[in-house]
């Protein structure tokens, strides 16, 4: 299959605590498009744009519950194929950053510790060979990974990317 991106221009997360719903546009979540597809994350990027220190502990994890009644994707926020050719998937994956009924990050399946300053500091994780993430279907614990911000530090405004690739 193809990699794809899915980029958020600019927003300040919103810290929340394990299993606690997120606020909308404070996010980035990615959920399978069927019960049987598997994604598999290989990197996660992070741009500090905020005018002051603003330490934010940024988690990648596993949700334990999963959005639903998803919002079209809005001005600066975008999935797209990175080859041109890529073929139309039947079930493409679902990129979101609100939705009615919100994500929960599990409080026992985080992937990642993403913590940076986003006073102009960058932080980019690319997976090694076989270290990459996978997320399974669309149900919770397995079907939806998050990009959020955990409570503490002072989260501040933030360019994002995730690159994936369903399979």
């Amino acid at each position: 299959m193809a990699n794809r991106s899915f980029k958020v221009a600019t927003f300040t997360p919103v810290a929340v605590a394990d299993t606690t719903n997120f606020t909308d546009n404070g996010y980035m979540a990615l959920l399978g498009g069927s019960s049987s597809q598997r994604i598999r994350w290989k990197e996660v990027s992070l741009g500090g744009q905020a005018a002051a220190s603003a330490p934010s502990i940024m988690i990648v994890s596993r949700d334990s519950t999963v959005g639903a009644t998803l919002t079209a994707l809005g001005t600066g926020i975008s999935d797209a194929a990175l080859d041109t050719a890529t073929a139309a998937l039947a079930a493409p994956p679902l990129p979101f950053v609100a939705s009615t009924t919100k994500p929960q990050r599990a409080a026992t399946l985080g992937l990642l510790n993403i913590s940076y300053n986003a006073f102009g500091g960058i932080y980019r994780w690319v997976a090694a060979p076989d270290e990459e993430l996978w997320q399974l279907g669309n149900a919770a614990n397995a079907g939806e990974i998050s990009l959020s911000c955990y409570t503490g530090g002072t989260p501040g405004l933030t360019g994002a990317h995730i690159v994936y690739e369903p399979l």
